[in-house]
C-alpha cells in the first residue's frame, strides 16, 4: 500500500489497523536536542481519544503512546522518532455481519474494488484510529515550532447549521465545552441540535477552523508546492474530509478585487477592533521593514508563500456515515440488501477531529519551514560558516 507518508524534510510514516493490535507512527528529519517526552504526545492523544462525551464513540481506549525510538535522555537524538499505540478496546465480533456488505458513505466498496480485499473491522486503514499516528507527529512538529515562536490552534467553527458567532467568539471556550466551540452559547445550541440527530438514528457534520501564527514571510514554494497547497492536501487527507478552504475562500469568489486585496502598510501593524480569533484583519507578525496587511482575506498567504499574517484553514468534515438506522446498499455479490450499521460509532467526528487538523497543519508548516531553510544562500552560509 503506497500513500502511508507525508513531508518532505520532517516525514511521518503512520502504520497500523483499527481493531490489529496497535497503531503508531515514525517521525525522521526531527532536529537532534528537542525536548520531548511521552507526555508531550499524550497531551495530542487525550484530546481525540474515544469515550469522552455522550457525543462520540464508547469505545473505552486508554490511547497510551510508547516512545520506541529516536529520544535519549528527554531529547530528540536526529534519529527516527518511532511511537506505538496499542489497542486494547476492539470489539471485532461487531462488524461480522457487514463483511460482505457495503456500508453507505464509508470506503468498503473502494477498498474492494482497489485490492479485491478488505478488513472489514472498523475500517482497517480507513477507520478515525488512523489519525492516532497523525495525531503523534502533529505533537512532536508543534513542539518544534514551538521554539520557533510559531503557534498552530484549532477549534470548531460549526456543527451541522449550529455555527460560533463572532461577537461571542472566546477562544478560552474551546477548552471548556465538548464541542470545542470557542462561543459558550453556540455549544450549547449544537449541543441540543445532536441530541435530536441522535435521537433520530442520525449524525452531523461541521466545520473545523485552524489558526497559525508566527510564521514569518517567505515559508512556502511557488509552484506545486505552495505552502496553501500543501496544508491543503495534509487536511483533505484526513478521512471525512470533503472540503479545505484558506482564508475568505470559497466566499472570495462572490467578491470584487477590491474588496478581496489585502493593503499592505508600514510601520507598526493595528489589529483590527472587528476582526476575531480566526485571523480576519491585521495582526500577524510583521515582515522586513514592518511590512504588513491591513486585512487578511488571503489567509496569510500569497502565491503560495506565507506573507507574515495569520494562516487560517477550514476543513469541512461531512456526517458519519455509521448510523443506526435503516439504510439501502449492495453487497459483494452485487444484490440489494438493508443495512443498519452495529456497533460504538460517534454522532459527530468533529470534535475530535480538531486536533487532528491541528497536527496536520502542525507537521505540514514545520516541514516547509525545514525547507525553506535552504531557499537563500545567506540562510546556508550562517549554518556552514
Amino acid at each position: 500500500m503506497a500513500g502511508s507518508a507525508w513531508g518532505t524534510i520532517l516525514t511521518m510514516t503512520t502504520w497500523g489497523e483499527s481493531h490489529g493490535k496497535g497503531l503508531g507512527v515514525t517521525v525522521d528529519g526531527c532536529p537532534a536536542g528537542l525536548l520531548l517526552c511521552e507526555e508531550d504526545i499524550q497531551k495530542y492523544l487525550d484530546r481525540r481519544k474515544p469515550g469522552q462525551s455522550r457525543f462520540a464513540t464508547a469505545r473505552q481506549e486508554g490511547d497510551r503512546v510508547e516512545i520506541l525510538s529516536g529520544v535519549f535522555e528527554g531529547r530528540t537524538t536526529g534519529t527516527p522518532v518511532s511511537m506505538i499505540v496499542r489497542n486494547t478496546d476492539q470489539r471485532s465480533h461487531d462488524y461480522s455481519a457487514i463483511m460482505d456488505v457495503y456500508r453507505p458513505g464509508h470506503a468498503d466498496y473502494t477498498f474492494d474494488e482497489k485490492y479485491g480485499f478488505r478488513d472489514y473491522r472498523g475500517g482497517g486503514r480507513s477507520s478515525g484510529r488512523e489519525t492516532i499516528g497523525r495525531v503523534a507527529a502533529g505533537a512532536v512538529a508543534a513542539k518544534l515550532l514551538a521554539e520557533l515562536g510559531v503557534t498552530v490552534t484549532a477549534y470548531t467553527r460549526s456543527i451541522g447549521p449550529v455555527a460560533v458567532s463572532g461577537e461571542r467568539f472566546d477562544p478560552a471556550q474551546a477548552s471548556e465545552n465538548r464541542l470545542c466551540m470557542p462561543d459558550a452559547e453556540a455549544a450549547a445550541e449544537a449541543e441540543r441540535y445532536l441530541d435530536e440527530m441522535m435521537a433520530a438514528n442520525d449524525s452531523a457534520g461541521g466545520v473545523v477552523e485552524c489558526v497559525v501564527r508566527g510564521v514569518p514571510a517567505g515559508v512556502g514554494e511557488p509552484v506545486f508546492e505552495k505552502l496553501d497547497a500543501r496544508l491543503v492536501h495534509a487536511v483533505m487527507s484526513i478521512g471525512a474530509v470533503k472540503g479545505v478552504e484558506i482564508g475568505d475562500g470559497f466566499a472570495a469568489a462572490a467578491s470584487a478585487g477590491s474588496q478581496n486585496n489585502d493593503s499592505f502598510r508600514g510601520g507598526t501593524p493595528v489589529k483590527n477592533a472587528a476582526c476575531d480569533e480566526s485571523g480576519s484583519g491585521a495582526g500577524g507578525r510583521e515582515a522586513r521593514s514592518g511590512i504588513h496587511k491591513a486585512t487578511n482575506h488571503a489567509g496569510g498567504i500569497l502565491g503560495g508563500i506565507s506573507d507574515g499574517d495569520t494562516i487560517v484553514l477550514r476543513a469541512a468534515f461531512k456526517p458519519t456515515p455509521s448510523i443506526a438506522r435503516t439504510q439501502q446498499t449492495v453487497n459483494r455479490e452485487g444484490e440489494d440488501v438493508e443495512i443498519v450499521v452495529r456497533g460504538r460509532h460517534d454522532p459527530v467526528i468533529v470534535p475530535r477531529a480538531v486536533v487532528v487538523v491541528e497536527a496536520m497543519c502542525a507537521f505540514t508548516v514545520a516541514d516547509m519551514m525545514l525547507l525553506n531553510m535552504s531557499s537563500k544562500l545567506d540562510n546556508v552560509k550562517k549554518i556552514y560558516r
